[in-house]
């Protein structure tokens, strides 16, 4: 006990075996998936090399749906499967992918094609979907009850400093001389990385070894479902994050063309954007520990909806529409 009270604050938990290489791991994976798709989207609304027929903001919200699509089919089995195996082995499989994914979309930058980088951009959600029941399952295996809220907090602003760093590299460095070739560089050097830390993750035994897998996603998505139905708090919770995550994904996925149309700006606009929703997100996840008193609290989670949803209409009275779209 004496252990766990001097281990209490979240901070700590970055110097400790159990977490850090785990942290690291996610940390390294959403910054490269937000490398690579902020890159493809800046390439798409400002490289004329990126350009289709489908237009911009079509191409945007494509890119949002290659991307989620993944979440839609495969986390019932994504789930399956972290209760099955032993979840360090999983997570490593799951980086050797990623470094694939990413030589692949090396391929798809050097011959500028957006077609297949949509493509790699599915895949990356698949990588993505498969590593998220892995993520959070993981976690109560290695910290104590009391490091839940600071552990969980840690994981979710680390999540989004990576979405901003990853927005404000991939978008640099579509601005550089030969911006596609260091895209493809460093995409494939953070994936590289991802997977060395990945080998350090501690053992995490598997929840069930007998578990049947079943493959069908719509009756086991739909049977997830129903098992959060049968505990209320729990499925209301579940309403408020997928709530949080359409609307950040409505967000981030508007923004691009958001800025170059109405806006008149360029990335720099939209990386300042993105630091504020990104830094603002960090910040409520890191302060969710001190408010909770380190203990898992659901009271929180409609305060921060109703919060999104309140600034949300806010963003929609004080916008001014460009010239010649106010009837449009």
């Amino acid at each position: 006990m004496a252990k766990q009270n001097k281990e209490k604050s979240q901070f700590k938990l970055l110097g400790k075996k159990r977490f850090a290489p785990f942290f690291w791991t996610q940390f390294l994976g959403a910054f490269n998936d937000n490398v690579f798709k902020n890159a493809l989207l800046a390439l798409v609304a400002f490289n004329a090399a990126y350009s289709t027929n489908l237009g911009t903001s079509a191409i945007d919200n494509l890119a949002a749906g290659f991307f989620i699509l993944p979440f839609v089919i495969f986390s019932a089995l994504a789930g399956q499967l972290a209760d099955k195996f032993e979840k360090s082995a999983l997570i490593r499989y799951i980086k050797l992918f990623e470094i694939f994914t990413m030589l692949t979309a090396s391929v798809a930058l050097y011959y500028n094609s957006v077609w297949g980088l949509l493509i790699i951009l599915f895949f990356l959600g698949t990588q993505s979907a498969f590593f998220g029941p892995v993520k959070y399952s993981i976690i109560p295996q290695h910290l104590h009850p009391d490091e839940l809220v600071g552990g969980n907090a840690w994981v979710e602003s680390g999540t989004f400093i990576a979405i901003l760093l990853g927005t404000i590299t991939g978008t640099l460095l579509t601005q550089a001389d030969n911006g596609p070739l260091w895209i493809a560089l460093v995409v494939v050097l953070i994936a590289i990385t991802g997977w060395m830390t990945s080998r350090k993750v501690p053992l995490a035994k598997s929840a069930n070894e007998t578990l049947r897998i079943r493959y069908n996603p719509l009756t086991e998505t739909w049977k997830t479902l129903q098992l959060g139905r049968q505990k209320r708090a729990v499925f209301l919770a579940i309403m408020a994050i997928s709530w949080f995550w359409f609307l950040g994904a409505s967000y981030l996925t508007q923004l691009f063309q958001f800025t170059k149309t109405d806006l008149n700006g360029d990335q720099t606009v939209v990386t300042t954007l993105l630091a504020l929703f990104s830094i603002g997100i960090a910040f409520g996840a890191l302060l969710c520990e001190r408010l909770s008193g380190h203990k898992v609290e659901l009271g929180l989670v409609p305060v921060g909806s109703i919060g999104l949803t309140i600034f949300g209409v806010d963003i929609f009275f004080a916008y001014t529409p460009a010239p010649g779209k106010e009837t449009g």
